[in-house]
């Protein structure tokens, strides 16, 4: 292993699940749960679809950033219409990865971008402050229950590019 697949192999240690949340509808709002099923479709009882974006993930310490970003106290994760939101592990360092996360299997496949409704749910500017800072999206390689606290753990590294 090089020295750069070596460090981009290696995390301070597990994160963990700090919310769980999903859309039944399209336009629903987010029901908070403190369990959910994973399956390849995505939660299990989400409106999402299988594939490449079965799952949409948050880093729990981006909400403080967006926040200020949008200069209010706080903003609740349900606002902002991810499926799960992770701490202390850097989610941007783990696209291609596989994670466990409680007793499924992730891989992150690709940024998930903020919508417009961001404007509405954060105010003014709530669609710039998601920018970069707006999660990732997930499938599920092997279906598992996820409960808040669960261990988020690299499975398998990224690929590291040429």
């Amino acid at each position: 292993m090089t020295g750069l697949a070596r460090l981009l192999a290696t995390h301070a240690g597990a994160g963990w699940v700090t919310w769980i949340g999903l859309r039944p509808e399209r336009l629903a709002e987010p029901v908070v749960l403190t369990e959910a099923v994973a399956t390849e479709a995505g939660l299990e009882g989400d409106h999402a679809s299988a594939g490449r974006r079965a799952i949409t993930l948050v880093q729990a310490e981006h909400l403080p950033v967006i926040a200020t970003l949008c200069r209010r106290d706080d903003v609740a994760p349900d606002l902002l219409r991810r499926n799960l939101v992770i701490g202390g592990i850097n989610l941007t360092a783990l696209r291609h990865a596989r994670l466990s996360v409680g007793g499924a299997e992730i891989a992150i496949t690709g940024p998930c971008p903020p919508c417009s409704r961001m404007e509405k749910a954060l105010g003014t500017g709530g669609y710039n402050a998601m920018r970069g800072h707006g999660g990732w999206y997930a499938e599920v390689i092997r279906p598992g229950r996820i409960a808040l606290g669960d261990a988020v753990r690299v499975t398998a590294a990224a690929p590291s590019s040429p």
